[in-house]
């Protein structure tokens, strides 16, 4: 019984750590790669029947992986920057041997036999892959089985909703997601966890289930900002597979955020398209954050323009998607949902003179952006339009989130407000396209300045 008391103190203990924290535990083996997988494993043993956000796991994997990370650093040799850390990767990212399904039935079964870009860096950084986290199917809108681990009869959001989850439930203390819309950011905000989507092509995609090539961006959650700058650290890079990325130093992600900004930073705050939509106690909470922070915010109005971002959007992607998934389309018709097959259907009937147009827009609203980032570190803005919706039945609205994704722009999920209901809500900070570095840092301390 002294036995499981300790373990269970132990447990909770990490439980309520950062990755940065962890991961300076392990590197000085005040904890040990097993005893941290153990923990999670327990964890997701306990929890996951309730939080469902594991497509594939394999507790014996897990133990493996963290036996041979643990002999390993007992030769001395040095060790990788996420040396013992375990992470989530959602299930449509490409593992070799271990099944991906992307949320799909027509993929039932589906095994690679290759890693995608991303695990092999993680590898190669020295985490241990956890499983497979849950997503919706085809990494769109079809809600998934997972549930909010803050309130079971609330959805996750999507389409990464396994990855937040899993994170936000203390199951990991990393994942990876993907965001061609609001995958990301909208779940990070949803489960009350740091969800960070960097800029467009910062991180190859390689192995990843394609839905738009003009808009899906790899991303990564944690408990806070120092968390994500740790994991895409390890992961920002250039793949000649990848004509998205581009050869470039390392970024220094986590050191930069973890630096103390020459002046405190600049906030804009935007009422972005679709504001209207946002829940009262979302536009309540702004307001008041706007107010504590006084000098150091200012607001803005978006020109006019901005308002045909969310159809530009969706026509890219709609088009992309029913070209990158004419397989689906064509086997699935019995077995898609109705929302991924109208989707596919809309796709279908966009003109190439209307996808081509909208090819352009992202140019133009960057060069709009350009005198906003001129005068401030970040914009501000909400990260969802309020706290998770009560049902499963949908993932929630992205209205908040495709402006920058379209954009190519980073951003961030600062996990720091919570409804009157006790769910969380996040804050997001975006920053201008190749400037990831400092807008971790700017989220970091948004961070802090909250916790006091």
């Amino acid at each position: 019984m002294a036995v499981d008391t300790a373990m269970k103190t132990q447990a909770s203990t990490y439980a309520s750590l950062g990755a940065v924290d962890l991961r300076d535990r392990l590197a000085t083996g005040a904890l040990s790669a097993t005893e941290l997988a153990e923990i999670c494993i327990e964890r997701i043993e306990a929890r996951e029947p309730e939080v469902r956000a594991w497509a594939w796991f394999d507790a014996d994997f897990v133990r493996a992986q963290a036996k041979q990370l643990d002999a390993y650093r007992a030769t001395g040799r040095p060790i990788g920057p996420l040396h013992g850390l375990p992470v989530g990767l959602k299930d449509i990212i490409d593992t070799a041997r271990i099944p991906t399904e992307n949320g799909c039935a027509l993929d039932a079964g589906r095994v690679p036999v290759a890693d995608a870009f991303v695990v092999e860096r993680l590898r190669q950084a020295g985490a241990v892959i956890m499983g497979k986290t849950v997503t919706t199917e085809l990494a769109y809108l079809r809600p998934s089985a997972t549930r909010n681990p803050h309130n079971l009869s609330h959805t996750p959001g999507g389409s990464s909703s396994g990855s937040a989850a899993a994170v936000a439930d203390g199951m990991v203390p990393l994942a990876l997601g993907t965001q061609t819309t609001g995958s990301v950011i909208r779940p990070a905000s949803f489960c009350g966890v740091t969800g960070f989507k960097p800029s467009f092509g910062a991180i190859p995609r390689r192995g990843v289930l394609l839905q738009s090539q003009s808009l899906d961006t790899i991303g990564v959650f944690a408990r806070d900002p120092d968390g994500a700058a740790l994991l895409a650290d390890a992961l920002f890079g250039h793949d000649d597979a990848d004509s998205a990325t581009t050869l470039a130093p390392p970024p220094q992600l986590l050191e930069t955020a973890r630096s103390k900004p020459p002046f405190a930073p600049v906030f804009a705050l935007v009422k972005p398209p679709g504001w209207e939509e946002a829940d009262p106690q979302m536009q309540a909470a702004l307001a008041e954050l706007g107010d504590a922070l006084g000098d150091q915010v200012f607001e803005i109005e978006f020109p006019k323009v901005f308002d045909h971002a969310v159809s530009q959007h969706r026509c890219i992607n709609l088009a992309e998607m029913s070209r990158n998934y004419y397989r689906y389309w064509r086997d699935g018709q019995d077995s898609l949902g109705e929302g991924t097959l109208a989707a596919l259907a809309e796709g279908n009937d966009i003109l190439a003179r209307d996808y081509l147009a909208a090819l352009d827009w992202p140019r133009v609203l960057n060069a709009g952006l350009a005198e906003i980032f001129e005068r401030c570190d970040a914009i501000l803005c909400p990260a969802a339009p309020g706290p998770a919706p009560d049902g499963l039945g949908t993932t929630g609205n992205p209205i908040f989130n495709g402006l920058w994704t379209l954009c190519g722009t980073p951003a961030v999920t600062v996990p720091i407000l919570t409804a009157e209901n006790d769910l969380p809500m996040g804050v997001q900070l975006v920053a201008a396209r190749g400037d990831d570095a400092r807008l971790l840092r700017s989220a970091r301390w948004l961070y802090d300045w909250a916790a006091q």
